[in-house]
């Protein structure tokens, strides 16, 4: 098939149309006398050349052959239809039920210029402050000892106070003698009653201490800075003083946890779009159709479109190039609310490949044409791949060209997800791996993933002898005081059990420490570490203190749950010698070599002790 040659006027700019055969490729030489630019003819396609100054892409049909759309010249009949039907999906006005929906989901929080809840003590406050450490707890005989510590280290603490002026005196020795290079903040709260946990105190919060405990005194009284309580040797016949171990331990821990809800993550990320668990989602088309193409495509969930038979989204449709178009995608409609991901390090996928190219877009506007922030990821033909797009490596792009100076991707409001097939990469470059026709893309899910899951999230202080009470077996004569006299204090170790589990089933990876007698001795003595609750003795808060800053950062800690003790006996007195401290504890050597197993409770269940395995239900 063949055309003459002939003159064509195109865009302002005289191009050559040359006789040319399918497949062919050949050099198109500049006739005397015509403007134009010098092309490359290949399977009837005229492509400039390296040295030109026209990048117009121009493509050649012989004349005759109308089976086929594929030039960007080529016109095809516009869907004005299918054009309204794309704005009305995602521009539909709310009903009055929706509307109020949607306003009283929006959280109520305070304008930028309005004066903050909290009180800086030390350093200064960012104003988007991340990988924030929360201490809950902030001024009990364990929690100040952990502030104290990840000030030193130089790290952004917020600590949970009841009573400002206690937290003021306490940590001003530490502020006033220079010793802290970190931040840190007081946010006035009560743990046990959820409203006073507001909304600021946990923004940018990466991690938990918590070393919240319910108030314990001597019945006969105590000194003003409770000396009898902590010194933890001498026995004196105890009560509980203010709130009950069932509004600190249990429901306290639920309030914090739950105001923490965007901020912790959850070790298996939270999912967006998954059929198989998820079906709130719903995507729509949104094809070159709205510049004037003619491409389609949607996304519908095939039961047995998945992995291994399971439910799954297919993106699937028909790109061409007619009418100057070049790509089909589906986007969600606006998340109401929107979400928060910012616990996370990016987004993952599960998809079935089929050779292309794609593009993941997460928008942070509500608009409907507005800044999409973008990166596009490669497929294999016929396998199911896990693609990840961490959040730093999405970039701002505004129809196909990159925002220079656009800001940072907002993981705190991410308003809608799009997934898109396209010719065209960047600033006018190519897809490499684009091809006209049909596709398919099945996706088995999209949610959110953390980089190191094996890290704690959470560090719970608990105590030894949560499990014991009822435990088949045990002789209570023989437990410490807090399992002989557990009811007598209001379920003290009942509710901590109880705490624990709230942790537990958050699914925000964690570790438990249940430490045996606290007391004031020196840190330095010598260890054990065990699992299944069982070990009994005393050990120093500084110790425990230390344990919980190094959690934060050990690996393959996740989900453990442990006891520790000192092997000083108990009714031996600790003490160092000033001259020759003991040298400085590796904790990670220590934690690795007591192979901690993760799950192991120690509970009872179904009235067997399950001990140092694993606890299943």
């Amino acid at each position: 098939i063949g055309m003459s040659a002939s003159s064509v006027r195109r865009g302002g700019e005289w191009c050559t149309a040359l006789p040319i055969v399918p497949g062919e490729r050949r050099m198109c030489k500049e006739p005397q006398g015509l403007h134009t630019a010098g092309c490359m003819v290949t399977r009837g396609k005229l492509l400039p050349r390296k040295n030109s100054t026209h990048y117009r892409h121009f493509t050649v049909r012989a004349a005759g052959n109308n089976s086929e759309e594929t030039g960007r010249d080529t016109k095809a009949k516009w869907d004005l239809g299918r054009f309204v039907k794309t704005l009305w999906f995602f521009n539909k006005p709310s009903s009055p039920f929706n509307l109020v929906k949607d306003t009283l989901a929006k959280p109520f929080s305070k304008t930028e210029d309005s004066e903050s809840s909290m009180i800086v003590l030390a350093g200064t406050r960012e104003r988007e402050a991340e990988n924030v450490v929360i201490v809950a707890g902030a001024t009990g005989g364990v929690g100040k000892r952990v502030v104290t510590l990840l000030l030193n280290q130089g790290r952004h603490v917020r600590a949970l106070v009841r009573d400002v002026e206690k937290a003021k005196s306490l940590y001003a020795p530490v502020i006033e003698h220079g010793r802290s290079s970190g931040c840190l903040e007081l946010a006035p709260a009560d743990i046990t009653q959820a409203k006073t946990l507001l909304p600021e105190y946990f923004t940018g919060v990466k991690q938990l201490v918590w070393c919240a405990a319910t108030k314990i005194v001597p019945k006969e009284g105590d000194t003003e800075d409770r000396q009898k309580y902590y010194q933890g040797i001498k026995f004196y016949d105890p009560e509980v003083e203010g709130d009950t171990p069932e509004s600190v331990e249990y429901r306290g821990m639920m309030n914090v946890l739950d105001a923490l809800q965007n901020s912790l993550p959850k070790a298996d990320g939270i999912d967006i779009f998954n059929p198989a668990v998820k079906k709130d989602v719903i995507f729509g088309p949104i094809d070159d159709v709205v510049m004037g193409g003619v491409s389609s495509s949607m996304l519908s969930v095939s039961p047995l479109g998945g992995e291994q038979g399971t439910p799954a989204g297919i993106f699937a449709g028909n790109v061409t190039q007619a009418n100057n178009g070049g790509f089909a995608s589906v986007r969600s409609r606006n998340f109401t609310p929107s979400l928060d991901v910012s616990a996370y390090d990016g987004f993952e996928m599960r998809v079935k490949g089929d050779g292309q190219r794609y593009k993941f877009i997460a928008r942070t506007e509500d608009a409907f044409d507005g800044v999409g922030y973008t990166c596009s990821f490669d497929t294999k033909p016929g396998i199911w791949q896990t693609i990840r797009i961490p959040f730093d490596k999405l970039i701002p792009v505004f129809r196909a060209k990159i925002v220079r100076d656009g800001t940072k991707f907002n993981q705190h409001h991410v308003s809608s997800l799009q997934l898109m097939l396209s010719k065209f990469e960047y600033d006018g470059q190519l897809n490499p791996s684009w091809s006209e026709g049909s596709f398919e893309l099945p996706v088995q899910y999209i949610k959110t993933y953390v980089e190191d899951p094996s890290i704690p999230r959470c560090v719970m202080v608990s105590s030894a002898g949560v499990t014991r009470p009822g435990r088949p077996g045990i002789n209570v004569e023989e437990e410490p005081p807090a399992v002989k006299m557990n009811d007598m204090l209001g379920g003290l170790l009942t509710f901590k059990e109880k705490g624990e589990d709230v942790v537990r089933e958050s699914g925000i990876p964690y570790a438990i420490v249940r430490p045996v007698a606290l007391t004031e001795e020196p840190a330095g003595a010598e260890l054990e570490l065990d699992q299944g609750d069982t070990i009994k003795g005393k050990i120093s808060r500084d110790d425990v203190a230390e344990l919980c800053v190094s959690l934060l950062e050990q690996k393959d800690m996740a989900n453990v749950t442990f006891e520790i003790k000192s092997t000083v006996p108990f009714s031996t007195p600790f003490e160092i010698d000033p001259r020759n401290p003991p040298p400085s504890r590796d904790w990670g050597a220590l934690l690795r070599t007591s192979k901690l197993k993760p799950h192991v409770t120690g509970k009872t269940i179904d009235g067997v002790y399950t001990g140092r395995e694993k606890a299943t239900v």
